[in-house]
């Protein structure tokens, strides 16, 4: 009986042992079980072999239909994000999406546009477009496109550019509700319509000048030296130019404006990779702004041609570098686009500053990681003390003057200006994260744009608007309608900074840009003291 009873205990566990063995063994010697074929590997079996064979077995019988397209793009996709960040891989209908703001331009009829209560506004007809020259004005509603009506729960941002943006020279027709007037229609031809790097460019005082680059595109010199120029015809002898949270983009557009600053053959920068050689990019010529004090402001959404810019001109010891490290992007990618319009962007080399220095941050601990890291450097501090970074002594260099500059990733500042967070409360935090300022600034002047045009100009808005009680108590509402509960103590810890917001979005939805950024530049402690340095150094 006991050993009956051991039997039985036994017996299950053999069965088991002898099922686990036969499914090992079967999918080894690939036996001919319910339609797989019987396949023999031998010891030449590759990697390349592995994965064409997983493709092969994907199509074959997986349990749903899988196209090739899905298993390429798929396969493409994972395999570059796995590489680095900055690798990847762009599908034929997101080609244009990604490729226009590098372009400089796009096709389509030229606004800008807002959805407010299911209904498409015009925030802005962008100057020289198609909609400006038609008379399309701020404020117009749009509600059919091409006899389809766009008003409702339905409309998305996504669904109107995809109606509004279309190839040169075609037409759609527009209607339009003005307010006072009936029903507009407007046939608009599209055409191309440029995308603006230079955001701002105006005078911080009479002699220092102000522009602010947000991207660098193709245009983006062009644009650079046209703002210059009209600024040193106002009297500009210094300049602040702002590169903060621009994300880079042409290399081209970024050595181009570092040798407006740079002699006649000083190095820029230069590129090398384990398939490229090293490439140097000089200054080429006697540049229009080589005696001008310069003040170059960076931080940590500061990134690739951005750096290159600050790089170049730090160790050259010209002008100076203000604000906080930079995000630490300098990986090259180059492109290639296939005949159905998906491309690929893939890393070839790293960029150098001047003095050796590699721009890259480390991205070892993946793609998450990497992109955390510069909120990383607000919990450790960094953006709040200097005392908080800590370069060790294998990552300083010199340059040719003998000032230590340092390496690692990212551009460090020769004058640090920690982020101010003094009169920043959590109330006024949450108004800028929820996005209320810019929809009061805009929904303020859709009801009153015409009193305020009659009542201001571009060069008058700024010192004789003000904020009063009525007006920021009409905020303060407004937020608590929009689910942010007005919170007493801080308001009043974040008055100043609330008037300023609330003035500076009001005045970008009136005149644009260079007057938002004259007024929320007064709060800015980054831009005040490049005025105080660059001013001290002119006279010292």
């Amino acid at each position: 009986m006991k050993k009956n009873r051991g039997t039985i205990i036994l017996m299950p566990l053999l069965i088991a042992l002898v099922l686990a063995s036969g499914i090992y063994i079967g999918r080894w010697m690939a036996g001919s079980i319910q339609g797989q074929k019987v396949e023999f590997y031998n010891h030449q079996f590759s990697d390349n072999d592995k994965l064409n064979q997983v493709i092969s077995y994907i199509k074959s019988d997986y349990v749903d239909t899988i196209t090739d397209k899905f298993i390429v793009e798929e396969t493409i996709n994972d395999l570059l994000q796995n590489l680095d960040p900055h690798s990847y891989y762009i599908p034929g209908n997101k080609y244009n999406e990604v490729n226009d703001p590098l372009e400089g331009n796009f096709e389509g009829i030229g606004i800008e546009f807002r959805i407010r209560k299911d209904t498409v506004i015009v925030v802005r007809a962008l100057a020289g477009g198609p909609s400006e020259k038609l008379g399309i004005m701020a404020g117009d509603r749009i509600i059919k496109v091409d006899g389809e009506d766009i008003t409702g729960k339905e409309i998305s941002n996504s669904k109107v550019i995809k109606l509004l943006k279309g190839p040169k020279d075609s037409e759609v027709k527009v209607g339009i509700l003005r307010r006072g007037n009936k029903l507009l229609n407007f046939t608009i031809q599209r055409d191309e319509i440029p995308l603006y790097s230079v955001e701002a460019a105006y005078m911080l005082t009479e002699e220092v000048g102000y522009i602010k680059v947000i991207r660098f595109a193709k245009n983006t010199y062009e644009e650079f030296i046209e703002s210059a120029n009209e600024l040193k015809s106002q009297g500009m002898t210094e300049l602040v130019l702002d590169l903060r949270n621009n994300g880079g983009g042409y290399l081209k557009s970024a050595t181009d404006m570092a040798d407006e600053f740079l002699k006649e053959e000083k190095l820029i920068v230069y590129t090398e990779g384990k398939s490229r050689e090293r490439r140097n990019f000089y200054a080429s010529k006697n540049g229009s702004l080589e005696d001008f004090p310069v003040a170059v402001l960076i931080n940590e959404g500061s990134a690739s041609a951005s750096e290159i810019v600050a790089g170049a001109l730090q160790d050259n010891d010209f002008g100076y570098i203000i604000g906080r490290r930079s995000f630490g992007k300098g990986l090259v990618q180059e492109g290639v686009q296939w005949p159905d319009g998906s491309a690929m962007r893939l890393t070839v080399a790293r960029y150098y500053t001047p003095t050796g220095r590699s721009i890259q941050k480390p991205y070892k601990d993946g793609v998450e990681a990497y992109n955390n890291e510069a909120i990383e450097r607000y919990y450790n501090g960094e953006l709040l003390s200097l005392d908080s970074i800590d370069f060790p002594d294998s990552l300083k260099y010199e340059t040719d003057q003998g000032k230590v500059v340092y390496g690692g990733g990212g551009i460090m500042p020769d004058i640090f200006i920690p982020l101010d967070t003094s009169n920043v409360s959590r109330y006024y935090s949450n108004l800028n994260y929820q996005g209320v300022f810019y929809q009061f600034g805009f929904d303020y002047v859709d009801k009153n744009r015409e009193e305020l045009l009659k009542t201001y100009t571009k060069s008058n808005f700024v010192s004789e608007f003000k904020v009063d009680k009525n007006l920021i108590d009409s905020f303060y509402q407004f937020a608590s309608n929009k689910e942010v509960e007005y919170d007493a103590k801080g308001a009043e810890l974040s008055l100043g900074l609330i008037k300023n917001r609330i003035k500076a979005t009001i005045g970008r939805n009136l005149f644009g840009g260079s007057v938002f950024f004259e007024i929320i530049n007064q709060e800015d402690n980054v831009v005040q003291k490049a005025k105080e340095i660059l001013g001290t150094k002119k006279s010292s």
